[in-house]
């Protein structure tokens, strides 16, 4: 009796002492954790902790990014890239926005109509046929000279494409030497590992390092891109050269020499699905930051979708590749998702809005 008096005692205050030992050695252990997952840039990269509006949750002062896309001096390309340039000054000063500067990286070696309308820097082309038809293979290498020639007063730089549109204000999505992009579902480092370590070898760390993204778009440290861009040519030059990778990757061979490149210089990305929204698939807008619409959007005049069949209703990219769309472009009839109407909207604006428009 006389010892089970005592325990009862002595129990309250054994369970405060036992819940301080687990608050501590808790603490502790997620102190532990933390460190070691910002000393290690090789493990996941979703940790970060983001504001409901996108923005980062910390005190560092905002450091503004210098949007920069590459282009050629083709009807289809310039139409593109007067749109986003119209929708970029649209948002750059919002609330919420870190846009600093613009820059159209123009890769055809000669000047355009377009040099007085939009902020642009003419670059070299790839010496005759060494694309192999693929001008895709210009990106990286406009990148170099680009970063090489010129001062970029920015410390970041956002990747961009023509066929982006800024549909809310983009915040830097970058954590210090971590650049944040945008994870691409046909991207799979794993599932073509053979062809990865024909560039990325066993010794440089596993598949997993090679991120699932592409070079845009991608908010990066400028002094991180330079040192990437070199990388980023001479590989996708490789792969290009390379029948075996060449059929295995097609049209996305550059975005591949994107990641194996980065994966190379040891740089991890923040993977952000909220980057942007590709209509038809993605169905709404709300909190996104960016449109691209590079898929065609076919739909028959119920509202529903007719992928890969000519819609009675359609908005594709590709059916204007000689001279912009018309202005006015009729809505989509009721049923089609907001992403769709709200993309709609945004080129009929623009157009409407663009002295010239028709006479590109």
């Amino acid at each position: 009796m006389i010892g089970k008096k005592h325990m009862s005692r002595a129990s309250p205050v054994f369970l405060v002492l036992i819940s301080l030992g687990f608050f501590l050695a808790t603490y502790n252990l997620i102190t532990m954790i933390m460190h070691n997952m910002e000393a290690n840039s090789g493990e996941d990269l979703n940790w970060f902790d983001f504001n409901p509006d996108g923005s980062r949750q910390t005190n560092q002062t905002r450091a503004l990014y210098h949007v920069a896309l590459t282009a050629t001096d083709a009807a289809y390309s310039q139409w593109q890239c007067r749109i986003m340039y119209y929708w970029y000054k649209k948002v750059k000063d919002m609330p919420g926005s870190d846009m600093g500067g613009f820059t159209r990286i123009l890769h055809s070696g000669r000047s355009d109509r377009l040099m007085d309308e939009i902020p642009s820097f003419v670059v070299d082309p790839l010496p005759n046929g060494l694309d192999r038809g693929y001008i895709v293979l210009n990106r990286p290498w406009a990148f170099v000279q680009w970063l090489e020639r010129t001062v970029i007063e920015e410390e970041y730089i956002l990747m961009a494409e023509p066929d982006h549109l800024f549909v809310n204000p983009l915040p830097n999505l970058a954590h210090g030497v971590h650049p944040a992009a945008f994870p691409f579902f046909y991207i799979k480092p794993v599932e073509n590992k053979a062809i990865v370590r024909k560039y990325f070898p066993e010794e440089k760390g596993p598949i997993t390092n090679v991120d699932p993204i592409g070079n845009s778009p991608v908010i990066i440290k400028k002094s991180i891109l330079e040192d990437i861009a070199p990388t980023w040519m001479n590989i996708s030059l490789r792969m290009k050269y390379d029948p075996e990778t060449d059929k295995a990757f097609g049209w996305v061979l550059e975005m591949y020499g994107y990641a194996i490149a980065s994966a190379l210089h040891g740089v991890r990305h923040i993977l952000r699905t909220d980057f942007m929204i590709q209509p038809p698939w993605d169905l709404e807008v709300g909190k996104n930051f960016i449109i691209h619409y590079t898929y065609g959007c076919d739909y028959n005049m119920k509202g529903k979708l007719t992928y890969g069949k000519i819609g009675e209703w359609r908005f594709d990219k590709r059916s204007h590749l000689r001279r912009p769309p018309p202005r006015n472009i009729t809505l989509p009839p009721p049923g089609v998702p907001e992403s769709v109407v709200r993309l709609v909207k945004m080129v009929n604006e623009a157009s409407a809005n663009i002295p010239g428009w028709d006479k590109l």
